[in-house]
């Protein structure tokens, strides 16, 4: 068996004042055909789980390119023609082939390009026919579009919240394009809308017990795969918003008749999905009361740098330093510019830096403090999603006003607690650690926090959607209008 595996991926928010270019694919993961490591990124699941079984199948695995940037603002149309292009060429100097394997985002939007990975789909399908098995692993905040499901195969969807669970999901296509390819299924697909946005962390009910309800069904009377799209509420295409996709093994009614059973389940706890977020000072207070216990993590959802958000925004920590409140943890903060004159200044210097509040009025005002470098890292990796490194460049602890910093030169959230155990900030001495982050922290902070509290501050991924000014979005679409109705969709 021929197989080809390759990727390319990010999240787009379209409200995100910053561009994502050709630079910040390389700046973040980008290997030519032939030339990614041995070790899992984050969209190379699929070509993962091909080498772990390649060999011993006698299949030809042929790896294509794999790209990946960082959330951020509206992919450039040179950056995406030029990256498609080179996955295309790969593609095509493979054939002929029996799978195709991509890792891709869900929710990528470009110049001229609403979904870039119905397009892409579209594109493959197109260069290896009919007959060729397509399939795709997708990020669950995505816009499931009828175009990807039209022109692939299979797409599998992770499941989990933080997604821990790249590799299992990954494994779980490879397996289904097999036996689609060998002919021992033939999946039929089930599209439904279930036109609202909420976030599903799963580390929390309703959602888990949903999500675990969801994997039981799978591989029961004939149900191949089941993937819940959470949406990204950041996205301002026709599409967004969450979505059922159901494959069943050739029984097309049963599939429409599950995937709009749980998209009405899902409608029904919307409101228990969502997350509670007190604004600033109460989420403050909060944690004052409960710093007795040991550190309080606050999430700063609205400044995530997974969401494309800049990473850069002082609201938080403006309000730390107004209100006296000490021993506490920060980051990771975008801002190159400061770190590289802690890296100039050297470990144990003092100086004035003027930290965060950069890229724009959402971002805040930046921070003039007198800052002790406490400890510097060049090129560090911090461990990301589902232990991929997570490459964060030239990072500094800087001391301030009671507060540890950590400054990162190469944009990403919080996502294990080793972005500030590798500069030496102990964690389990501070009252209070804010992390640039929604949800993809919780797996690692947890584990040292007391409590956990999402915050309500101004951001570019703020989560009030009635304050985002869509103007191309599908409506209705709960909760920016008042009800929710599942829309059995057609591709």
């Amino acid at each position: 068996m021929r197989v080809f595996s390759a990727s390319l991926a990010t999240e787009t928010n379209t409200f995100a004042p910053q561009p994502t270019s050709i630079a910040s694919f390389k700046e973040r993961s980008y290997f030519p055909a032939g030339r990614h490591p041995q070790q899992l990124t984050l969209f190379s699941g699929p070509l993962c789980a091909a080498r772990e079984v390649a060999a011993a199948k006698g299949w030809t695995l042929i790896e294509g390119m794999v790209a990946s940037a960082q959330p951020g603002g509206t992919v450039t149309r040179a950056a995406y023609e030029g990256l498609r292009a080179e996955l295309l060429r790969d593609l095509q100097a493979a054939l002929p082939l029996d799978m195709v394997l991509l890792g891709l985002h869900g929710a990528m939007v470009a110049e001229g390009y609403d979904d870039c990975e119905g397009d892409l789909l579209e594109r493959v399908r197109a260069l290896v026919g009919a007959k060729t098995v397509v399939g795709a692993e997708l990020d669950p905040h995505m816009h499931l579009t009828p175009a990807m499901v039209r022109h692939a195969d299979l797409l599998v969807s992770m499941k989990e919240y933080p997604h821990t669970d790249v590799m299992p999901r990954a494994r779980e296509l490879l397996a289904l394009c097999e036996a689609c390819a060998s002919g021992r299924i033939r999946p039929e697909a089930a599209l439904v809308d279930c036109r609202m946005v909420v976030p599903m962390h799963t580390t929390r009910q309703p959602a888990r017990g949903f999500i675990d309800k969801v994997i039981a069904l799978e591989g029961c009377d004939g149900v191949l795969s089941i993937s819940i799209g959470q949406g990204f509420a950041h996205g301002d295409v026709p599409e967004m918003g969450c979505k059922v996709l159901v494959y069943t093994d050739g029984d097309a009614a049963k599939a429409q008749s599950l995937a709009l059973q749980l998209a009405e389940e899902m409608i029904a706890m919307r409101e228990q999905l969502a997350v509670r977020r007190p604004p600033v000072d109460e989420a403050l207070d909060e944690a004052l009361r409960a710093c007795g216990r040991g550190p309080v993590v606050l999430a700063d959802p609205a400044d995530n740098p997974g969401s494309g958000a800049p990473g850069d925004s002082t609201f938080i920590a403006r309000r730390l330093i107004e209100r006296g409140i000490r021993n506490v943890a920060i980051g990771p903060i975008w801002d190159p510019v400061a770190a590289r004159i802690a890296f100039d200044a050297g470990a144990g210097a003092q100086l004035a830096l003027r930290i965060g509040g950069k890229i724009g009025p959402l971002s805040g005002q930046p921070l003039d403090l007198l800052c002790r470098v406490r400890a510097l890292r060049p090129d560090m990796v911090m461990t990301g999603l589902a232990g991929a490194p997570a490459n964060m460049g030239d990072c500094a602890l800087v001391e301030a006003e009671g507060l540890e910093i950590v400054l990162c030169s190469i944009r990403h959230q919080a996502i294990d607690t080793d972005l500030f155990t590798q500069l030496g900030c102990v964690l389990g001495s501070k009252a209070m650690v804010v992390v640039k982050s929604a949800q993809h922290f919780y797996a690692s902070f947890a584990k040292i926090a007391a409590e956990v509290i999402y915050v309500d501050a101004p951001g570019v991924a703020a989560q009030h959607m009635s304050a985002l000014r869509y103007t191309r979005i599908r409506r209705p679409r709960w909760p920016i209008d008042a009800v929710a109705t599942p829309l059995l969709m057609t591709f």
